[in-house]
């Protein structure tokens, strides 16, 4: 009889071959940050291999609120007082006072009734739009084109129906609704801003969409919340929306400079969540330290008025200067800085000379973090990139545009 058995490590290797022939093979390189140095880290280019100071331009904390004193000093205190783990599941474990506040705390910052916390945002995604989809009869998901991986999982493992419009198309929108059942229940989901491109949704608009034909909306705000309005609640907030959206998603892994993720919306819809998402019901909770650093992060953020101002200054100040380097830098509403590479295997290039030759870290991003031929490096200036960095910067990605023979801006 023919051995019919899988020989699973060939497969394992063709299909990692196959990623790397198209330049797709992901690569992280050893970074370990510097407390109090921000945006200063380490680098080893081997392992166990002396380390080289690099400055970090990709990071998504930020407002350098991982090191923030008030942050870490809140840490260590709760370690000293209740030690490091959850303990498990809330439902197991209950819920940690800190965890507790937390909650309160972050749906009063987004002007909700309640908040739910989950192990990441891509968790707390993943988690609620499936339950939410899975859980109403009949419903039917409008998906931005553009939307992050953790929602379209979300949308996905529901196994409802659902229907993409087209990025920031609110036109398209409105022909899908109504297009749809007038009685069948309608969830449209998108986010403030799109991290790849940096641009912003057109929230109220889609807003009034939704209220003509009775649609939940759910609001992705991960690249936003710390960084616009007044208390820093997000782009909803900023333009006074936040009371339109049934949910906005925040995560604490970006601005807050930690981990997790969140849900805020009406007290009904949150214990709904909570009651019937298996996400959330059989994961081990935040524990109790990452909720005290969150809680002073999140004190921090709401009187950081002035950081959030010198964030926009500055990305301002890297896109002006890249453009006029003639380097391909993507116009952005927001503080993100796409800078158009169009290949991966260049992509990848570039960052590897910037690292290598330059010390400046910036991550190649890809598809299928981004279509084919849009490959790019995505700058993320923060308040303490100061006119030195970034003229480094300018001059570096100028050698490495020239030694690639990279296209420059048309």
């Amino acid at each position: 009889m023919p051995d019919q058995r899988t020989d699973f490590a060939a497969l394992f290797a063709a299909r990692l071959d196959a990623l790397k022939n198209e330049g797709r093979y992901r690569v992280f390189a050893d970074i370990e940050r510097i407390a109090g140095r921000f945006p200063k880290a380490l680098y080893r280019s081997t392992p166990g291999g002396m380390p080289t100071e690099v400055t970090v331009w990709c990071s998504n904390d930020y407002l350098g609120q991982g090191q923030d004193q008030a942050v870490m000093a809140a840490m260590q205190a709760v370690i000293s007082r209740t030690g490091t783990g959850a303990g498990g599941t809330r439902n197991i474990s209950g819920n940690s006072h800190e965890l507790v506040e937390l909650e309160r705390e972050l749906a009063a910052w987004h002007g909700k009734e309640a908040a739910l916390t989950f192990t990441s945002g891509f968790v707390a995604n993943e988690a609620a739009l499936s339950v939410l989809a899975r859980q109403i009869p009949d419903c039917i998901i409008f998906s931005d084109a553009s939307n992050h991986a953790s929602m379209i999982a979300g949308i996905r493992n529901s196994r409802a129906a659902y229907q993409i419009f087209r990025h920031n198309d609110v036109a398209h929108l409105r022909e899908l609704l109504a297009a749809a059942a007038a009685g069948r229940p309608k969830l449209i989901a998108f986010e403030s801003v799109y991290s790849m491109d940096g641009d912003i949704a057109p929230i109220a608009a889609l807003c009034d969409v939704a209220a003509d034909f009775g649609a939940l909306t759910y609001l992705d705000e991960v690249h936003a919340v710390g960084l616009y309005g007044a208390t820093g609640a997000g782009i909803a907030a900023r333009d006074g929306l936040s009371h339109r959206l049934d949910v906005i998603q925040g995560t604490l892994g970006k601005a807050f400079g930690l981990m997790g993720g969140y849900i805020a919306g009406s007290a009904l819809l949150v214990d709904f969540v909570r009651s019937f998402a298996p996400g959330f019901i059989f994961t081990t909770a935040l524990p109790p330290v990452i909720a005290a650093g969150a809680r002073a992060s999140l004190a921090s953020l709401i009187a950081a008025g002035e950081l959030r101002q010198k964030h926009q200054a500055n990305a301002a100040r890297l896109k002006q200067l890249l453009a006029d380097a003639g380097l391909p830098v993507l116009p952005s509403e927001s503080h993100i800085v796409p800078l158009m590479v169009g290949n991966a295997d260049a992509c990848r290039e570039a960052a590897r000379l910037l690292l290598q030759r330059h010390k400046i870290y910036v991550q190649p991003i890809n598809f299928p973090t981004v279509p084919r031929g849009t490959e790019r490096l995505r700058l993320t200036p923060t308040p303490f990139h100061d006119e030195a960095l970034m003229q480094a910067l300018g001059a570096s990605l100028r050698d490495v545009w020239r030694e690639l023979f990279l296209p420059l801006a048309a």
